[in-house]
């Protein structure tokens, strides 16, 4: 990146095609991370649906150091993450912080204490989810994303919207009766 010019990344839309991952990827994405996420690889990991990470992991946006700011959203996603304030220490000063901090701060769903033990939870983690209506999973990251675009009110007419439209689904069938039944769901793959 050192080379690139104001020309060249704005004509390329340079790494513009990452942010794209949030709305092009209709599969959640986890991503699990057990070392250093730093810059773009923060901002990646901010970008998936699920973040899974070790105790000891190391995340930051040190771009500052570089004469720079995030430039893939890691200012935006984190500050929805952790808040204006804290987001702006990390960012003005390219602190990073760890798996630990990036659990209770919001920034991963869950911390395991070893790479092993991550890769178990992140793939258990996928495991039950394929288990599930492929297109209520597709609804959810859907209402789900949409709740970091939209004010609360349209967000919530959204989400209705969204889960009226389920109930033409052969699945949404299938899971009542299943519930009523007090069986497994066995869906149809709509």
């Amino acid at each position: 990146m050192a080379p690139l010019t104001f020309s060249a990344a704005y004509t390329s839309s340079f790494i513009q095609n990452w942010s794209d991952l949030t709305t092009f990827l209709t599969k959640p994405l986890i991503a699990a991370v057990s070392g250093h996420a730093l810059g773009g690889g923060c901002e990646l990991a901010l970008m998936c649906d699920i973040l899974y990470c070790t105790d000891k992991a190391n995340f930051g946006q040190p771009e500052i150091k570089l004469g720079t700011v995030p430039g893939a959203g890691g200012s935006q996603r984190l500050t929805r993450a952790v808040g204006k304030s804290r987001a702006m220490e990390l960012v003005l000063t390219g602190k990073t912080f760890s798996g630990v901090e990036a659990s209770q701060r919001g920034v991963a769903a869950r911390t395991f204490g070893t790479w092993d033990e991550l890769i178990d939870g992140a793939l258990g983690t996928a495991e039950t989810i394929a288990g599930y209506s492929k297109v209520a999973v597709q609804a959810a990251k859907e209402v789900v994303n949409k709740s970091q675009d939209l004010p609360l009110r349209d967000g919530l007419e959204y989400e209705r919207r969204v889960f009226y439209s389920l109930f033409g689904s052969q699945d949404q069938k299938i899971g009542m009766k299943a519930f009523a039944e007090k069986k497994k769901a066995e869906w149809v793959d709509e």
